[in-house]
């Protein structure tokens, strides 16, 4: 039986133009048939057959006002290029606070009515508000992890079934390779770390990929962190599985675990980061030993940007049902909140974030972030092969 309505009518037009041409004896079997067809009463088949052929009536769309206007387009790129356009489910719970704090260094001179609207828009609006000026590029790199068979026995295992975190302090450390093309000669390495609590997360660059040079650097990101440095997880390169970073957990009291061999699920929390952080800001160039000290500088400006004025958002729960897999997440939030909310920070670091923070500009900051950036693309990176340390043969 035909449902469509279209169809319905596109049938009747057919059918009633024979209809009307045959005879008394024949109207009766094209009658019995498109009875049984479409199921209609016979005399109510009989008065459509019988009347002429009709066009399908003109849609009627719904008009309706239009609630946020066009010029609202303005402040919302402004808010969107501040928070390095984000996606919108990050961005839609922030929009308060930003917008709060973009009016108090005069980034933003908004109404009333125009402040509540910003507030207001759902996820789907700000989705497709932004999608025209939203720019994608997922590039890939190579991998230049280095397998350790030193101490993996005395170092345990933690898969990504473990139990959560909760308190801050807990880390997950990989290594991002800046090496461009290939893996030959002297290139530099990024120690992208993150807390798998409250998602602060830390970056630096070693003086090289050596042990003695990544425990250095740790012992620096240690330092910046605001609560102590309870546990480690790393993968199994060799910059992280040797003794001298075994020796230091042990004498520090640090937890050390690791990862399974080739599975990256077990570290998700900082191989994400490695993509939304590293990858974004310096994206797959090759850089050399020589960019290390301006690479610092752009990463101590860029960690106050990311901890204090980029949200995330933390999976809740995760239940499947046959092939499909629904994941519920929290309302996001930047690091800075969320370590400002655990009871296990001191007072005395909430009170140096929170000062710190009132200091902060994020449009002042997000634009020297970008300046450091173009500088360490014209100066700093290798663009030609030829022009590396150590080519290729």
């Amino acid at each position: 039986m035909v449902t469509s309505m279209a169809a319905r009518r596109e049938i009747t037009n057919v059918v009633r133009v024979r209809y009307a041409l045959a005879d008394r004896t024949r109207k009766g079997i094209i009658l019995d048939e498109f009875v049984a067809s479409f199921g209609y009463c016979r005399k109510y088949a009989i008065s459509l057959l019988g009347k002429p052929s009709q066009a399908a009536p003109p849609r009627r769309r719904r008009l309706r006002e239009r609630l946020y206007p066009s010029s609202l387009m303005g402040p919302l790129v402004v808010i969107w290029e501040a928070c390095n356009h984000i996606c919108s489910r990050r961005l839609k719970p922030f929009l308060p606070e930003i917008i709060g704090r973009l009016e108090h260094f005069n980034h933003l001179r908004l109404s009333d009515k125009e402040r509540q609207l910003l507030t207001q828009m759902s996820v789907s609006t700000l989705e497709r508000l932004l999608k025209r000026i939203r720019e994608d590029r997922r590039p890939h790199g190579r991998c230049s992890t280095r397998p350790s068979f030193d101490l993996k026995q005395a170092i345990p295992i933690r898969t990504f079934g473990a139990e959560p975190r909760k308190d801050p302090g807990h880390l997950e450390l990989d290594l991002v390779a800046h090496c461009g093309p290939t893996l030959s000669g002297d290139y530099v390495c990024t120690l992208d770390t993150i807390d798998m609590a409250t998602c602060w997360c830390e970056c630096i660059v070693p003086a090289g990929r050596g042990q003695v040079a990544v425990l250095a650097a740790l012992k620096e990101l240690r330092d910046r962190l605001p609560f102590p440095l309870l546990s480690i997880d790393s993968d199994n390169d060799g910059s992280f599985i040797n003794g001298h970073l075994f020796r230091y957990c042990q004498q520090e009291k640090i937890t050390f675990s690791r990862s399974r061999p080739y599975k990256k699920n077990d570290q998700a929390h900082v191989e994400q980061k490695n993509w939304s952080i590293v990858r974004q800001l310096l994206g797959y160039d090759r850089y050399e030993t020589g960019a290390v000290p301006a690479l610092n500088a752009l990463y101590k400006d860029y960690r106050l940007y990311v901890n204090f004025f980029q949200p995330v958002l933390k999976l809740q729960s995760k239940t499947r049902v046959d092939a499909r897999v629904r994941k519920v997440y929290d309302e996001a939030q930047t690091p800075y909140r969320r370590v400002l909310a655990s009871a296990s920070v001191s007072d005395q670091s909430k009170a140096k974030l929170t000062m710190l923070y009132e200091q902060i500009d994020p449009v002042t900051l997000k634009e020297k972030v970008d300046r450091c950036q173009t500088e360490i693309w014209e100066k700093c990176r290798v663009r030609l092969l030829h022009e590396a340390t150590t080519p290729p043969k």
